[in-house]
């Protein structure tokens, strides 16, 4: 676990987005979501390398992140499955194939 927080710290750079180039322009553009909008910067193809570089950095760090944490809840199931007595599931009620009494009655008399 500590190789990928290590690993994490590492990235450099990260920018979230993508990058898409625009037909017929020499630029591209860069789209983000931001409270809830989608926000759209241009980005001239000089910055397109920096800028890939940037958002594959934040797609590494969310994948490594996404891997901190299964390994993370994987430990707390061991040891909640190691410390805690063995229990079984409170039962729960069935439910009724058709509709209850009262609501047929209902039915059939707004018929």
């Amino acid at each position: 676990m500590q190789r990928l927080l290590e690993r994490m710290a590492s990235i450099e750079w990260m920018e979230r987005g993508k990058l898409c180039q625009m037909k017929g322009r020499p630029h591209y553009n860069h789209q983000t979501w931001q409270d809830g909008r989608n926000v759209v910067r241009y980005v001239r193809a000089d910055d397109v390398l920096a800028l890939q570089k940037a958002i594959d950095g934040y797609r590494l760090f969310v994948n490594l992140a996404e891997q901190y944490a299964d390994e993370v809840i994987r430990q707390t199931r061991r040891e909640r499955a190691s410390t805690s007595s063995p229990t079984t599931a409170p039962k729960r009620k069935k439910k009724s194939k058709g509709q209850s009494s009262a609501r047929r009655a209902h039915r059939k008399s707004t018929r």
